[in-house]
């Protein structure tokens, strides 16, 4: 299956403003990359790229006064299957997990474990542990929050999204992330595009959240907010939580004017810009 996938951003600031932006696709996907993952600022302005603590494709550049717009777009290789379910996926003891796992197992900006860890052990203490676990907290967070995007809140934590009960996709991210790490499972924050590929259309295109959990001695993916396998996912960005993966970061104020998110599938049609064998 091949995706094509991309997103058009403007921002209006008042004076020169430096901006770091996260929307290129990680590196572990780049030789699925079938047509050239292009980027461009209108107007142009001079950009340069480096890659953060967390392995992610960073992008940066000082934005004028006015009006500033960030286009992507690119076509992807996909297996076309869902994501993989392992029922017998097992949790690794802590003294076993690899060091650079162990920052997944602590409190960050938007998942306060101090904060719901009572919670989580009277809740989940005696579930099967591993996968069972892990599908059980998603279980609770789907159906404790209600998704509203009229509810938004770039400030909302997981222990707020908990006593509110309603939220987006991250504030289910977070809260799901939260609890699995008071369990000591490592969890980590994930952004990125998933399209509608396999399911109704339901909402506007847009980036979603979700997280990854180190099971079996790997990184998989669980979903709280739509709580089932998904086509498609292209993974952005991964890190502690939102604080770590911003999709525009700017160092001023400035004012989102507009957004455009695509994802689609477009087996069989001829390639943009392929890339050369």
């Amino acid at each position: 299956m091949l995706i094509r996938f991309g997103h058009e951003i403007s921002i209006q600031c008042q004076n020169p403003t430096p901006v770091i932006c996260l929307l290129r696709t990680r590196s572990e996907r780049k030789g699925d990359i079938r047509s050239l993952e292009t980027t461009v600022t209108n107007p142009d302005v001079e950009t340069s790229t480096y890659t953060d603590l967390f392995g992610n494709t960073c992008l940066r550049f000082v934005a004028p006064p006015g009006i500033l717009s960030v286009w992507g777009d690119g076509t992807i290789e996909d297996s076309g299957r869902t994501d993989p379910v392992d029922w017998n996926a097992q949790e690794v003891p802590i003294a076993d997990l690899p060091n650079d796992c162990l920052v997944y197992l602590l409190g960050s900006r938007y998942c306060e474990t101090d904060r719901l860890s009572q919670m989580a052990w009277d809740t989940f203490g005696q579930t099967a542990p591993g996968w069972n676990r892990v599908q059980a907290i998603c279980d609770f967070v789907h159906n404790h929050i209600r998704f509203n995007y009229m509810n938004a809140r770039a400030t909302r934590s997981a222990f707020e999204a908990f006593s509110e009960g309603t939220g987006v996709c991250r504030d289910f991210a977070h809260l799901a992330i939260a609890l699995c790490r008071c369990m000591n499972i490592p969890a980590r924050y994930v952004n990125g595009y998933l399209g509608d590929i396999g399911v109704p259309i339901l909402d506007p295109m847009d980036f979603s959240a979700w997280m990854e959990v180190y099971l079996g001695g790997r990184w998989v993916t669980f979903d709280p907010r739509n709580n089932k396998p998904r086509i498609g996912r292209i993974v952005v960005a991964h890190g502690r939580d939102a604080a770590d993966v911003p999709l525009i970061h700017s160092f001023g104020p400035h004012i989102l004017s507009s957004f455009r998110v695509w994802t689609y599938d477009v087996t069989g049609l001829p390639l943009v810009n392929p890339v050369s064998s």
